[in-house]
């Protein structure tokens, strides 16, 4: 039995944004045994009481508005609503046993009726929701920059111990990893216009084909037959002109309505250009839902997630990784990789943690000192962790990004770009794979070809704007621009990342900027004489043409770094 608690009654009542937060939980727990039409249930009792509408829970009103009986249901010779509400006491009660045993608010459907009553389990005084709620109306997700995302980094690297010990022992044995489920509503038509009803249905399903592009979240466009419900909702309306139509979108969290994120996009209505018109928008619109960094990782990120499920604990080891990514934070790496590897242990057939798992064995190697032999064991390791991703999906972007980085550090440089050219034409709405594509294309030699894919990613992607920075720092660098290559490394700071001063002390003293170059070089001598022991070979892995690796490296004498290079020479 579910101990008995202080009930929100008399003079106090429960904040109604406490209550829908609680409603989230629940409704987003793997512990909550409830089938779609339940929920329904659940969701439709607990919105009609926190508007005031309580007295209209009946049997009828539900079996009418929530099981789509027609209006001759009669509840004296149809148990269906007593049979439901049965399922979901008992659903509720076996939620609070397990998953829900700290939550602070208690939902509950006391027999005899249908309208739920909410408890706490602390003074409501002391009363705090129990995650975070959005806001009705959001702040632009481009202006959720790295701040937001070293304090996502924070918190998620401190819960990977417990995430990891919760993928070893949890009791509950999920089949599969938790995957973002996204309805796409059929956009209303505000005109009510033969060419106002094709324009709605042709941007939906235009961004219901862009958004199936990405493997990390699951696209439905009915909830009917969905063996799960649907965390998220995409909706919207098209409304003409006489001569444009403008789309109007918004993204709903489902389990308590709030509006995570909402945009506007203009059109002309000219035949010719009506197609690509949709197409354009629809890959906004995909881009800025679904990719690393994009408005579901945030909305999943932010979660606080008590006792969290084998599937849930999985899927946030992938976030921290982002996370971790975000700020290069090398000491966070063998938290993460620890994460994934139990990830893949627990959901063997988890493509993009395979994927990810890769590239954590490749950062072993990007961002640590120089050992030949460990760099062989991480290459290895990360070229046959790739494949198995991509064996597991052809089409999944993180395998093959992963394929990609393998590939490139075997100095297999002609398999890798062709690996990042295919997989950017499977999802050209990809910006983390299009800014580490570019990267290897411009570190490669091809700086005119990579380059400006990597200042589209920084524009489009709100994620690791100081790794961007950071590459253009260095295009900037290899066409002779100083002052352009200075204001991007100024601009970048990544205070802890040896290859981050690096690239600063070479642009510094190429560029004539002494001061800057002095404070590089005493701090590269401090912090990373591993790398200054090995700078030729470790130059040489990340830049591939020879006479480029020479220039950075009489740069780096130009900012004053005394090393030897391969001949023994100073």
């Amino acid at each position: 039995m579910i101990p008995a608690e202080t009930a929100a009654e008399g003079g106090h009542t429960l904040p109604a944004e406490v209550c829908r937060a609680q409603l989230a939980l629940i409704l987003n727990s793997a512990d909550f045994d409830a089938t779609g039409r339940e929920r329904r249930f659940l969701s439709h009792v607990v919105e009609e009481t926190l508007e005031g509408r309580g007295d209209r829970i009946k049997a009828y009103s539900i079996a009418v508005e929530v099981f789509g009986r027609d209006m001759s249901f009669d509840p004296q010779t149809d148990p269906i609503v007593r049979i439901e509400a049965g399922h979901l006491r008992r659903g509720l009660e076996r939620y609070y046993l397990t998953a829900g045993h700290n939550d602070p608010v208690l939902i509950t459907i006391p027999k005899g009726g249908y309208v739920p009553t909410f408890s706490v389990r602390s003074p409501p005084e002391t009363f705090e929701p129990p995650l975070p709620v959005a806001e009705k109306v959001t702040t632009p997700y481009r202006r959720m920059r790295a701040s937001w995302l070293t304090v996502v980094l924070a918190a998620a690297v401190a819960a990977l111990a417990v995430l990891a010990l919760g993928l070893a022992s949890s009791g509950v044995r999920p089949t599969s990893p938790e995957i973002p489920r996204l309805l796409v509503e059929t956009f209303d038509d505000l005109s009510g216009t033969e060419a106002s009803r094709a324009i709605a249905s042709g941007l939906t399903q235009e961004i219901v084909g862009q958004l199936s592009k990405f493997k990390d979240v699951i696209v439905v466009q009915s909830s009917e037959n969905s063996v799960a419900p649907s965390r998220f909702v995409l909706a919207g309306s098209v409304h003409l002109s006489a001569d444009a139509f403008r789309l109007r979108v918004r993204f709903i969290n489902r389990a308590d309505g709030s509006v995570l994120w909402a945009d506007s996009y203009d059109g002309e209505m000219k035949v010719a250009a009506l197609l690509e018109t949709e197409t354009s928008i629809a890959q906004k619109v995909a881009t800025s839902l679904a990719q690393t960094y994009g408005v579901i990782f945030q909305a999943d990120a932010s979660l606080n997630v008590s006792n969290p499920p084998d599937d849930w604990a999985a899927y946030s080891c992938t976030l921290s990784f982002y996370a971790y990514r975000a700020t290069v934070d090398q000491t966070a790496l063998p938290s993460v990789r620890a994460c994934l590897e139990k990830a893949v242990e627990r959901f063997p057939g988890y493509a993009t943690a395979w994927g990810l798992l890769s590239q954590a064995y490749i950062d072993e190697i990007r961002f640590l000192p120089f050992d030949e032999a460990a760099t062989s064991a991480s290459i290895a390791s990360a070229l046959a962790t790739a494949k198995r991703a991509v064996e597991l999906d052809p089409l999944n972007i993180r395998g093959l990004q992963a394929e990609m980085f393998a590939l490139y550090f075997s100095k297999e440089i002609e398999a890798a770009l062709s690996v990042g050219k295919r997989a950017l034409t499977i999802n050209p709405n990809d910006t983390e794979l299009m800014g580490e594509y570019g990267y290897r294309l411009a570190l490669s030699g091809e700086w005119d070809d990579g380059c400006p894919l990597v200042e589209e990613a920084r524009t489009r992607n709100p994620g690791p704007l100081a790794y961007y920075e950071t590459a253009l720092a260095l295009c900037a660098y290899f066409r002779g621009d100083y002052p352009q290559a200075a204001m991007w490394i100024r601009k970048a700071t990544v205070p802890g990342n040896a290859n981050y001063h690096a690239i600063a002390a070479a642009i510094f003293g190429e560029g004539g900027y002494e001061a800057d170059a002095r404070r590089e070089r005493v701090w590269l001598e401090e912090n990373a004489p591993g790398l200054i022991k090995n700078l030729r070979q470790e130059v040489a892995m990340r830049i591939i043409r020879p006479k480029d690796v020479d220039f950075f490296l009489g740069s780096l004498k130009k900012a004053g770094l005394a090393f030897k290079d391969l001949a023994g020479q100073t």
